[in-house]
């Protein structure tokens, strides 16, 4: 094959003078079933479609090769099946191609010839469509999104089957809107996908994406804009770039387009768009000094040699890209040879004019001027480089369609009738065969063939397109045979942000909602997910410390038994007991002597009994609380504190009636020294009863589990519910303590006699103090403290009052028994009755 293409190639440059005189007659051919064929044969409309008065067909000026090779594989494929034994025996297919000039307008001129009814000129107008033969029974192609989004309703409407071999606008997966539309070429969406995969395998998420103001740069562009936020990846700003370049602002676009890459500094560009808007880019950023970048490209440019020819190109920097996985055709390649051999004979080229004329070519001609001033050595460099599998491929689908629509064996193909919307099942549902290769159309009539990455490596000067990887399912990639063409031969970087380790979250800076700072996530929240915008907070009975993944169970904390702090208390505790129990012992012991008469007689045991239960009621406050003990705490103390109280009460009367009323002590005195004086102590406990009744209605205390005050921990806690109701509890031992300091604080005796009124005064004095601060203190902590704080103030008031009181008499028993005498207690209070002393 290639001694004969050089044979040719060297005959092509002697015909360069002598130009081939029919290869435009080579794109229509009668047959039994008709294939349209839409290329874009040229380029650069003969009159600006902006300024068209009258509807004048619409021709173009230059030549584009790679539409011309791609007719070319059409009709290479259509001789090879009728040239075949088994496909289609005993059927011949014809072919009738048409320029599209990239331009939807011209596009449609074909199209509706292709509508019109076979053998006129005319598209009839029906009620039902089933049994209308058009002129074509399917039609290849066109090659661009925007051509085939115009052109497919047009054909869907009459259920003819369309077979792009370039479209890949994933609008066009709408089955519901093109029934009839098929390509051979996947979809956008699996090229996105790839350019993903690319991206966050070399750790790129600060990236510029640049389409092409046209259906494929803007669909594809919208399908990186919505996948791209997905995949942690910040598009730094998009741009549009325009197809028509002889518009006036076109430059200043490309312009602006330039230096908003240059402003946000990015080193990863994505480029979606066709070759000459391209190639217009390429060439604006070499002018303006652009650094080197690495640009992410497609098949649409990169496989282009327009790109490729621009002065200075290793200058942009780094070029990787998809193109589509595409076998060989064998045989093609000799076939364009023997063509262009062919149309040099007149012979020939008689016959293929009068083949022509047989399919009305003087109603639409092919519009492919250039076509007849053009040799083969004018093509043979994009032979190689073109992608006409996927014109081989469209062709054959029909074909098998028809094979099966018409019921052919191996040997023959009954002569049948067959309408165009009867292919469809088949196109559906079965599988076909091309030169060894499967080939089926997926739910969104496309074939997926998956890409290779290829690098544009340059030696010597020259390009080459260096394959590096493949994407199929998942992406591999060589990375080794990849150059970056940076300062310092480094793969580059190109980062809005850092990957936030575990147990950090993003916070949003810029303008960019996809740039941020990673941040450690406060006490109590947590991390939930990979790259989380914001932290979980933990839930009530959680705690968490910073920068924490998963949230941790509160512990419970109360004031523990074991704890260094209740044991001191505790052993306080003890000690206030065993101290106030050798008090009455000593008491009890002593209780006919004169001192202990003085002190009150049998009513001090009963006080210090009082205090004893005081001091043990300080166990309520320690260990687990609840609900029940958070209530009887405060009515216990407050109960055995009145008992205590009651009986001083009673003792300072005796004394403010003696020293202040001695003319009516005579009759009140037996109230309260007397054995009344229990009648006394039970009116005073039954107020305190009464008022622990009212406590109990207005809110008593309560346990409250407060996740506040401590970071790991649940604080359970006695919270005082109602303050009125506290203040109902405690008001009436303080005014007894009041009316005792009242009693006695005035009280002055003789230097030889022992004064009892002073004991109770320093006891109520202490009382108070404790209890101001106490009450301070406790409103306002939050803490284990607070139970801390009222076992503080309970045996500070009990060692308080048992050593102002009961301690120093004590003493006189033990150490001074000399001074327990009737001369030194009888008539401690002046003016005290005989029979009362």
């Amino acid at each position: 094959m290639v001694p004969k293409l050089l044979v040719l190639l060297g005959l092509g440059t002697g015909w360069a003078a002598q130009s081939p005189p029919c290869l435009s007659a080579q794109f229509r051919r009668p047959g039994d079933f008709i294939l349209g064929g839409l290329f874009p044969l040229g380029r650069d409309p003969t009159v600006s479609l902006t300024e068209r008065s009258e509807p004048i067909l619409v021709g173009c000026e230059r030549l584009f090769i790679d539409g011309l090779i791609w007719a070319l594989g059409m009709r290479f494929a259509i001789d090879e099946i009728n040239n075949s034994s088994s496909l289609l025996p005993g059927v011949t297919l014809g072919y009738d191609m048409y320029d599209t000039c990239f331009e939807p307008l011209v596009a449609l001129q074909p199209s509706l010839f292709f509508l019109t009814q076979n053998g006129t000129t005319g598209i009839g107008i029906l009620c039902n469509y089933t049994n209308y033969q058009p002129r074509v029974t399917a039609v290849i192609g066109p090659h661009k999104s925007n051509l085939c989004l115009v052109t497919a309703k047009l054909f869907s409407s009459f259920l003819i089957p369309q077979v792009s071999y370039g479209a890949s606008s994933e609008k066009l997966s709408n089955t519901e809107l093109y029934p009839s539309f098929y390509r051979t070429v996947p979809s956008d969406k699996n090229l996105v996908e790839a350019v993903v995969l690319l991206l966050n395998r070399f750790g790129w998420n600060w990236i510029a994406t640049i389409a092409s103001d046209d259906e494929y740069g803007q669909g594809a562009q919208e399908l990186l804009l919505s996948t791209a936020g997905n995949n942690s990846i910040c598009i730094a700003f998009e741009g549009l770039i325009p197809t028509d370049l002889s518009e006036p602002n076109a430059k200043s676009q490309l312009e602006d387009t330039v230096n908003l890459i240059k402003k946000t500094n990015v080193n990863i560009i994505v480029l979606f768009a066709y070759s000459l808007p391209a190639q217009a880019l390429l060439e604006q950023s070499i002018r303006m000094g652009l650094s080197k970048k690495v640009w992410i490209g497609t098949e649409a440019w990169m496989l282009s040699d327009i790109p490729a020819s621009i002065p200075n190109i290793q200058s942009i920097g780094t070029v990787l890209g998809f193109v589509m996985k595409t076998g060989t055709v064998p045989g093609f390649q000799n076939y364009v040879a023997d063509l262009f051999a062919s149309v040099q004979q007149d012979q020939f080229c008689q016959e293929s004019r009068k083949l022509s004329r047989l399919m009305n070519a003087d109603v639409l001609p092919t519009h492919c001027r250039e076509c007849d001033h053009i040799s083969l050595g004018d093509i043979s460099p994009m032979l190689g480089l073109s992608e006409v599998q996927p014109v081989h491929v469209a062709v054959y689908s029909v074909a098998y369609a028809l094979h099966r629509a018409l019921g052919c064996t191996p040997k023959a193909c009954p002569k049948a009738s067959i309408r165009s919307w009867q292919l469809l099942h088949f196109m559906d549902t079965l599988s076909f065969e091309v030169n060894g290769q499967s080939f089926r159309f997926d739910q969104s009539h496309s074939t997926n063939t998956g890409y290779k990455l290829i690098f544009w490596s340059w030696k010597n000067g020259t390009l080459r397109n260096l394959p590096v990887g493949d994407y199929e399912q998942s992406l591999s990639i060589n990375e080794s045979q990849i150059q970056f063409h940076t300062a310092d031969q480094k793969e580059p970087t190109s980062e809005c942000f850092m990957h936030c380790k575990p147990g950090q979250f993003r916070r949003i800076k810029g303008f960019h909602l996809c740039c941020y700072d990673c941040t450690d996530c406060p006490e109590n929240t947590f991390w939930s997910s990979k790259d989380s915008s914001s932290c979980t907070p933990c839930l009530q009975h959680q705690w968490a410390p910073a920068r924490s993944t998963r949230c941790h169970e509160r512990s419970e904390r109360f004031l523990f038994w074991a704890e260094p702090l209740s044991i001191a208390l505790l052993t306080l505790v003890a000690i206030t007991i065993l101290l106030t129990c050798l008090a009455a012992l000593l008491f009890g012991r002593n209780l006919r002597t004169p001192l202990v008469q003085a002190a009150g007689g049998g009513r001090t045991l009963f006080a210090l009994l009082c205090l004893v239960l005081l001091s043990l009621s300080c166990c309520l406050y320690v260990g687990k609380p609840s609900d029940t003990l958070c209530t009887v705490q405060g009515m216990v103390s407050a109960l055995c504190l009145n008992g205590c109280f009651s009986t001083l009460f009673l003792k300072s009367l005796e004394i403010a009636l003696v020293t202040e009323s001695p003319r009516c002590a005579h009759s009140l005195l037996r109230w309260v020294t007397q054995g009344r004086s229990w009648l006394l102590i039970a009116l005073c406990l039954l107020t305190q009863c009464l008022l622990c009744l009212c406590h109990l209605h207005l809110g008593p205390d309560h346990l409250v589990s407060d996740y506040k005050s401590l970071p790991t921990e649940v604080l359970l806690v006695c919270h005082t519910r109602s303050w009125l109701a506290f203040a109902l509890l405690h008001s009436y031992n303080s005014c007894l303590a009041l009316l005792c300091f009242l009693c006695t604080f005035m009280v002055h005796t003789s230097g030889r006699r022992y004064n009892i009124a002073r004991g109770i005064t320093f006891a109520t004095l202490i009382y108070f103090i404790i209890w101001i601060f106490f009450i301070a203190v406790f409103a306002t902590l939050r803490t284990v403290l607070r139970a801390v704080t009222q076992v503080v103030a309970i045996l500070i008031t009990s060692l308080g009052i048992l050593g102002t009181y009961y301690l120093p008499k004590c003493y006189i028993i033990w150490f001074k028994p000399e001074m327990n005498t009737v001369d030194r207690f009888q008539n401690s209070t002046p003016e005290e009755p005989e029979e009362d002393s």
